[in-house]
């Protein structure tokens, strides 16, 4: 019987030929797979050791870096796209599978099983991994993540985790589920991008969150995309259903392109300075 950490590490291997991400030039970034311990932080106790994905853009660095945090569908090929996409930009990025040492390979419409406070710990545990790579600008470290993944990097970014002294400068959060009860206490700078017409993660809830009571309103900028659905940075139009409920999954190229635009241009600011 294969376990299934070892699935979550085919089904990884197996992205590497789809989509023509493969990447094999001379010029190009490089691909690694390594394994750390996630962290305990606080009361959220440490998960699985992880395995995950290292693109490393090309020459001796060391690289700004950036932690990618999967959405609730696990190792999918958006994670790959963004991978080599953020090595392009010149950034080390580390893409931890933090549902397959779970024996996870999606959660989508599934609650409590692995949350986002819990993933807070395997973003701790890269932090700590990063800070051992001679190849990693040390303090010089981002977060971003899409939907669960959006989530987890709200979460991370509160104050009471104190993320900041493990190298953290911010993040951004693609379609994320907003919670103007839990995420009022955001203390790195962050950048939320979300479509008006996501009926999953919902616009309306960053609204709130955006319109109560922040301590640190300045830090954080929401972007709203009228014509945006679910997942507007994916390459695939459908209805899915989960937990019971359909939800529209559909590309915008035109809110894709200015999303990457104000992801570039907020990680240099914050990561290259």
């Amino acid at each position: 019987m294969i376990r299934r950490g070892a699935v979550s590490l085919l089904v990884m291997l197996a992205l590497l030929t789809t989509g023509g991400t493969s990447r094999a030039h001379d010029d190009a970034p490089s691909l690694e797979i390594v394994r750390f311990p996630s962290t305990a932080l606080g009361r959220i106790p440490a998960g699985p050791e992880l395995s995950g994905w290292i693109y490393r853009p090309q020459g001796d660095g060391p690289f700004p870096a950036i932690i990618f945090a999967h959405s609730c569908a696990g190792f999918t090929a958006s994670v790959n796209r963004w991978g080599w996409l953020l090595a392009s930009w010149g950034y080390l990025a580390i893409a931890p599978d933090s549902f397959g040492p779970r024996g996870k390979s999606s959660v989508c419409g599934i609650h409590g099983i692995v949350t986002p406070d819990m993933r807070v710990a395997d973003v701790a545990g890269a932090l700590d991994y990063l800070k051992t790579r001679r190849d990693v600008a040390q303090a010089r470290i981002g977060l971003m993540g899409l939907s669960h993944g959006g989530s987890t990097t709200i979460r991370a970014l509160q104050a009471g985790h104190d993320l900041k002294k493990r190298g953290l400068r911010g993040g951004v959060a693609y379609y994320p589920g907003c919670s103007a009860r839990r995420d009022r206490d955001i203390s790195l700078p962050l950048l939320v991008l979300i479509g008006d017409k996501d009926n999953w993660t919902k616009a309306d809830w960053c609204r709130e969150l955006q319109a109560s009571d922040l301590k640190q309103p300045a830090l954080i900028e929401f972007v709203y995309y009228p014509d945006a659905h679910h997942s507007c940075d994916g390459r695939a139009n459908r209805t899915i259903t989960a937990g019971g409920k359909e939800y529209r999954i559909e590309y915008d190229p035109v809110a894709t392109s200015d999303a990457e635009r104000r992801t570039k241009e907020f990680f240099d600011r914050l990561l290259l300075k």
